[in-house]
């Protein structure tokens, strides 16, 4: 199972309140952890944001994160609308 880790203090509280108003973010962020190439219709993305992923959280949220396979993290780098991409 992977840990997941904001990449700073802005995201840390972002995720904060995105879980506040929404409680079933808690529950997709842990199927998150499971597998985070497949699970949330997780996907890479391209172009500027090659190397990174994307998977959805419900309604218009979307996180982008980078997986650390050999630390078993995943590290969110952003979370929002699609306005983060």
């Amino acid at each position: 199972m992977y840990e997941i880790y904001p990449a700073n203090k802005k995201i840390e509280k972002t995720l904060e309140k995105l879980i506040e108003k929404r409680r079933d973010i808690v529950e997709k962020l842990k199927r998150l952890q499971e597998d985070p190439r497949k699970n949330l219709d997780a996907h890479p993305l391209h172009g500027p944001l090659a190397g990174k992923w994307s998977c959805w959280l419900g309604s218009n949220l979307r996180i982008i994160y980078i997986i650390d396979d050999e630390n078993k993290r995943i590290e969110i780098e952003g979370a929002g609308s699609h306005k983060i991409y």
